[in-house]
């Protein structure tokens, strides 16, 4: 079987081992975005673990509408909504932990399926040789405290060559076939990425994030590195990125203005309240 045949419902359920994420899958030919189509489902009751994979998106955007390359043919672009959360965690913690655990998830399909070895950018990118390969972005309603709707939307650069990027992505986008150096399938893939999310979102559910958070700082390139953040509604910081908080925040040391003075505190950095972290 070609690695670039087209993503077809029979080839993706023919690995697919799930209990509930996959069991309704959607593929459609051509859409503006997953997300949007995800969430008009969502709204409209679509169940939990229903799954809109498109093959291209014209209108593809990652976090705060930034448009997202999304040839046909070649990528995953895949949304799944989530209904409800465990009882270890409050809902800003679940809110919090699921993109986190979503990009893990997604290094983890990968690895096994196309034994490409990943790094995180905290909070929402792949990366690989320092280079974006794929995004999370998780977008949520809340029909009641207990009951929340999130839809997890991936992304992820497979198969198109590196050449094939616009010019100003080339410095920055990768691509897995860099790596793998031979296609990839990508039914499987998603089939993979389906299970690896729904095992890390029930031993989310049932846990808490205790060992999800030691197996993210393990992948995250963040950690150690000096950053400057820029938010929302606040002033920039720039420091050195220590660790990840309780809730998945990631934690700060800020430089001091005066070189000789003592260690200055942590600063818990929401990805909710930022628009840029760069290295």
């Amino acid at each position: 079987m070609s690695s670039f045949a087209p993503l077809s419902l029979d080839r993706i359920r023919s690995t697919l081992a799930t209990e509930s994420l996959g069991q309704i899958v959607y593929l459609h030919h051509d859409l503006p975005s997953t997300n949007t189509e995800a969430a008009a489902l969502a709204r409209a009751g679509a169940l939990h673990g229903t799954v809109v994979i498109a093959e291209r998106q014209s209108s593809g955007y990652g976090r705060h509408g930034r448009a997202w390359f999304s040839p046909p043919g070649l990528n995953i672009y895949c949304s799944i909504i989530v209904r409800g959360m465990g009882n270890n965690l409050s809902l800003a913690q679940w809110l919090s932990w699921v993109p986190l655990v979503s990009a893990l998830a997604a290094t983890e399909a990968i690895q096994q399926t196309a034994a490409v070895s990943l790094l995180l950018k905290w909070p929402n990118d792949l990366l690989l040789h320092e280079r974006k390969v794929g995004g999370i972005l998780c977008e949520s309603s809340v029909a009641t405290i207990n009951d929340p709707v999130v839809v997890i939307g991936i992304g992820l650069n497979v198969n198109v060559p590196p050449l094939s990027f616009p010019e100003e992505l080339q410095p920055i986008a990768a691509s897995l076939v860099e790596a793998s150096r031979q296609p990839i399938d990508r039914n499987r893939l998603i089939a993979q990425l389906l299970l690896e999310l729904e095992q890390c979102l029930g031993e989310l559910r049932s846990s808490g994030s205790v060992r999800l958070r030691q197996a993210y700082m393990a992948r995250c390139a963040t950690l150690g590195r000096h950053v400057r953040v820029l938010f929302t509604n606040d002033h920039p910081i720039v420091g050195i990125a220590e660790a990840l908080s309780a809730d998945g925040a990631l934690q700060v040391r800020t430089v001091s203005p005066h070189p000789r003075s003592q260690l200055m505190p942590l600063v818990d950095v929401r990805a909710a309240d930022v628009i840029h972290l760069r290295e």
